[in-house]
Order: structure tokens, then C-alpha cells, then sequence
């Protein structure tokens, strides 16, 4: 399985960007897809998570900014981030789960700064 992040960037507190992550084989195939972020000195940390049948939950830090969604025929999942803040400066990395089996893209660069 692999796992294809981009959309990352450079972007002005309160600004938006969407991350996408394609997927090399059917994501309804995964019990869920998810996002998670790290930045420089803390552990990896859960974002939101999209879960086969559809319903999504977010860590309460993104909730109301953030939107993780999926388009099946493309096999893509995407995190849509609204009103960001210099907190949320981390890279990003797509994970895909097939019961008890993780799978990690390589992360993508999302800065936030003035």
C-alpha cells in the first residue's frame, strides 16, 4: 500500500489549504483513513479520521476548522484546514487502516507563519 500526501505549503494565519492523500489501492478497502501531524520535539499527533462507513472525528484542537472527506473513485482522502493557526505548523502524514495494520505516507510540510 502506498500512501501519496501533497497539498502542503507556506500560508498566513486564518488562511486554508487542502491536503490530499491518494491511496494505490480502493480506500474503501481500509476500516479507515486518518491524518496525523508532528511537529519538531513532540510526538505524533491524531488529526481526524474517516472511518469506512463515513462518520468522522476530529481531535478537539481542529474541530470546526478542520474537514477530512474522501473521494472513492479517485482513492483519495482529503483534510481541508480553515482559519489556520501558527499552532498548526507540523508535517502532515496520511494513514490508512486495515484491521489491525497501519499504513504511512510520507508527510507533508504545513507552515504557518506571517
Amino acid at each position: 500500500v502506498q500512501l501519496q500526501a501533497s497539498g502542503g505549503g507556506l500560508v498566513q494565519p486564518g488562511g486554508s489549504l487542502r491536503l490530499s492523500c491518494e491511496a494505490s489501492e480502493a480506500i474503501l478497502g481500509f476500516n479507515s483513513m486518518a491524518w496525523y501531524r508532528r511537529t519538531p520535539g513532540k510526538q505524533r499527533e491524531w488529526v481526524a479520521r474517516i472511518y469506512r462507513a463515513g462518520a468522522t472525528t476530529y481531535v478537539d484542537s481542529v474541530k470546526g476548522r478542520f474537514t477530512i472527506s474522501r473521494e472513492n473513485a479517485k482513492n483519495t482522502v482529503y483534510l481541508q484546514m480553515n482559519s489556520l493557526k501558527f499552532e498548526d505548523t507540523a508535517v502532515y502524514y496520511c494513514n490508512a487502516m486495515r484491521y489491525a495494520t497501519d499504513y504511512w505516507g510520507k508527510g507533508t510540510l504545513v507552515t504557518v507563519s506571517s
